[in-house]
This record gives structure tokens, C-alpha cells and sequence, in this order.
């Protein structure tokens, strides 16, 4: 099975240009705009909702055990604040 590349910023950011009509200098500022959009509020709000596509949401992770996979040695994991993507229904449908 050959592996297939994503697309880098670049690529998106042409696809976009073509698909809506506009340079891609604009096309490069909404997408700049909506990373930037994204992340405020994840950090503010706990979660963004990209309508069709997803969530962005920030998680409390307890403290836990783990397992040192070179010794075998239990070692203790703190507690953290992760950032995990929930894929909406439709986008999830649509793919598989």
C-alpha cells in the first residue's frame, strides 16, 4: 500500500483559494485567522465548535501510575490539562 502525504499549509491554502475564488494571500489570513480563533477560545472557554467538523476541547487528565517501558519501573504521572479533537457525527459519516 503506497503512503499518501497530507496536504501541507501551502496546499490547503491553494485548494482553498481555488474553491472560493479569492488570492491566496487571503485564503492564507482566514485560515491564520480561524488557528488563531481556535485557540483563544479553546484556552478561554474550555472548548470551539468548528460547525460539521469538530470540537477542540481542553480535558483535566488525573494523576496516575505508569509503567517505565525501558525498566519495567512504576513511576507516578501528575496530574495535566490536554487539548483533545472530538470529530462531529456528519464529518465521521461522510469519511467512513
Amino acid at each position: 500500500m503506497a503512503t499518501v502525504k497530507p496536504l501541507t499549509k501551502a496546499q490547503v491554502v491553494s485548494q482553498l483559494a481555488e474553491k472560493l475564488s479569492m488570492t491566496k494571500k487571503n485564503a492564507g489570513a482566514v485560515l491564520d485567522a480561524l488557528a488563531d480563533l481556535a485557540c483563544k477560545e479553546t484556552k478561554k472557554k474550555g472548548s470551539f465548535v468548528l460547525p460539521g467538523f469538530g470540537k477542540l476541547v481542553k480535558v483535566q487528565r488525573k494523576a496516575r501510575t505508569g509503567r517505565n517501558p525501558a525498566t519495567g519501573e512504576a513511576i507516578k504521572i501528575k496530574a495535566k490539562t490536554v487539548v483533545k479533537f472530538r470529530v462531529a457525527k456528519a464529518c465521521k459519516d461522510a469519511i467512513l
